[in-house]
C-alpha cells in the first residue's frame, strides 16, 4: 500500500540512525536543496549539451542514455567518430554560451502531437501518453520554436540557464560502435575541477621554472632533449663495445671465433645492433651479449654468414635462455634471442654457448 512505499522509499533515500521505520509512523521529509539545485543545474546542462551536440556535429545526434547525478553528468549518444578536440571546444562554449544568456526555463503540457509540431525531442523507443511535458530553455529566433533546446522531459530543472554557472566537459570517449560517451560538470564542480586543473598546472610549472603558458614547449624541448641523449647513450653503448679493449671476452673455440659479454642495464632492443657490429669487426665467429637489468636478463646470439651452414644462433640462443630460467628463445640462423628470469645465471649463460659451440664443432 501506499504507506509501505513511503517506508521503503525512506529506507532507501535516506539513513536511519537508530530504530526501525513501521508501516502507520508519521515521518517528516525535507528536500536536501543544494543537492537538489546541483541535480537540475546538471539536468538542464545536459540538454542544453544535448542540442550542442546535434549543432555541431550533426542531426543524426540522438541519446543513447544518461546520467544526472549532483556532482556529474554523462551523457552517451550516437556518433561515428571519436570528436575532434576543436569540435569538443566548440561545443563547450555553445553550452556555456547558453548559460550566460540566463534564459528561463519554461515547461508546458501538451500533446504528443503538439510537442511534435513544436520542433520537441523525444527519446527513440520511450512510450509517451495522451499528455507530455516540454522543457524548452535558451533563445533561438530562427527556430521555429524560439528556443535553443527543446526537449520532452519528466524531470527537475534550472528555473534560468544562468543558475547552471558553468558547464565542464572533462571526458569524451568511446561506449560501443557508433556510440560515443560525455561527462561534464557543471556549478561548483565544475569550477572546483577547473581550481584543481589550475593548482596541477602550476606546480608543473614551478618544476619546470616557467610560466603555465610556456608549459608546452618547454615539455617539447624536454622530450627532444631526452631523445637526442638516449640516442648518445645507445651510441656510447656501441662504440664502447666495437671499440678500444673489444677483444675483452673474446676467444676461439675450435677455430671458431666467440665474442661474448655480459652489459647492464642495456636495453634489450639495443642488443642486435651490437651484436651486428661485433660480427663485422670480428669477420667470422659466435657473438653473444646477455644484458642484466635488474632480476632479468635478455641474451643475443649472432652468427656471421659464413657459419650459419654448420652453426645456428637459434639453437646457442636456447641453451643460454634455458640456464637463464627461461623457455623458448628464437630468430634466424644469423641472429636469436631470449631472456630469462635469473640475472645472476647471465655468465652461466654465456658459458653454456661457449660449450655448445665446441660440441657442435667436434661434431661437425
Amino acid at each position: 500500500d501506499a504507506k509501505k512505499a513511503l517506508a521503503d522509499l525512506i529506507v532507501h533515500v535516506g539513513e536511519v540512525e537508530g530504530g526501525r521505520l513501521r508501516v502507520g509512523d508519521v515521518v517528516e521529509m525535507h528536500i536536501e536543496k543544494g543537492r537538489r539545485a546541483a541535480v537540475r543545474a546538471n539536468h538542464s546542462a545536459t540538454h542544453l549539451l544535448h542540442q550542442a551536440l546535434r549543432r555541431q556535429l550533426g542531426a543524426h545526434v540522438a541519446q543513447k542514455g544518461s546520467l544526472v547525478a549532483p556532482d556529474r553528468l554523462r551523457f552517451d549518444f550516437s556518433h561515428p567518430r571519436a570528436i575532434a578536440p576543436a569540435e569538443l571546444r566548440d561545443i563547450e562554449a555553445e553550452v556555456n554560451r547558453r548559460v550566460r544568456e540566463n534564459a528561463v526555463v519554461t515547461t508546458h503540457i501538451m500533446t504528443p502531437d503538439e510537442a511534435t509540431e513544436a520542433g520537441a525531442i523525444a527519446l527513440f523507443g520511450e512510450k509517451y501518453g495522451d499528455e507530455v511535458r516540454v522543457v524548452a530553455m535558451g533563445e533561438d529566433p530562427e527556430s521555429e520554436s524560439g528556443s535553443f533546446s527543446v526537449e520532452l522531459c519528466g524531470g527537475t530543472h534550472a528555473r534560468r540557464t544562468g543558475d547552471i554557472g558553468l558547464v565542464k566537459i572533462v571526458s569524451e570517449t568511446a561506449l560501443a560502435a557508433g556510440v560515443r560517451r560525455i561527462e561534464a560538470m557543471s556549478g561548483e564542480a565544475a569550477l572546483a575541477f577547473i581550481e584543481e586543473r589550475d593548482e596541477i598546472l602550476g606546480r608543473a610549472a614551478a618544476t619546470l621554472k616557467t610560466a603555465p603558458a610556456e608549459i608546452p614547449g618547454r615539455v617539447a624541448a624536454l622530450l627532444e632533449e631526452r631523445k637526442r641523449l638516449e640516442h648518445e647513450i645507445k651510441e656510447t653503448r656501441r662504440q664502447i663495445t666495437r671499440g678500444d679493449g673489444g677483444g675483452a671476452g673474446e676467444q676461439e673455440i675450435a677455430g671458431i671465433k666467440f665474442a661474448a659479454r655480459t652489459l647492464e642495464n642495456v636495453p634489450p632492443k639495443e642488443l642486435k645492433p651490437m651484436v651486428d657490429d661485433i660480427k663485422k669487426r670480428i669477420g667470422s665467429g659466435v657473438v653473444a651479449l646477455a644484458s642484466v637489468s635488474e632480476s632479468k636478463a635478455s641474451l643475443v646470439v649472432g652468427v656471421t654468414d659464413d657459419l650459419t651452414e654448420r652453426f645456428s644462433a637459434i639453437d646457442f640462443v636456447r641453451v643460454g635462455v634455458a640456464e637463464l630460467g627461461g623457455k623458448g628463445g628464437g630468430g634466424r640462423p644469423d641472429m636469436a634471442q631470449g631472456g630469462g628470469p635469473d640475472a645472476e645465471k647471465a655468465e652461466a649463460a654465456l658459458k653454456a654457448i661457449a660449450k655448445a659451440i665446441a660440441e657442435t664443432a667436434k661434431a661437425g
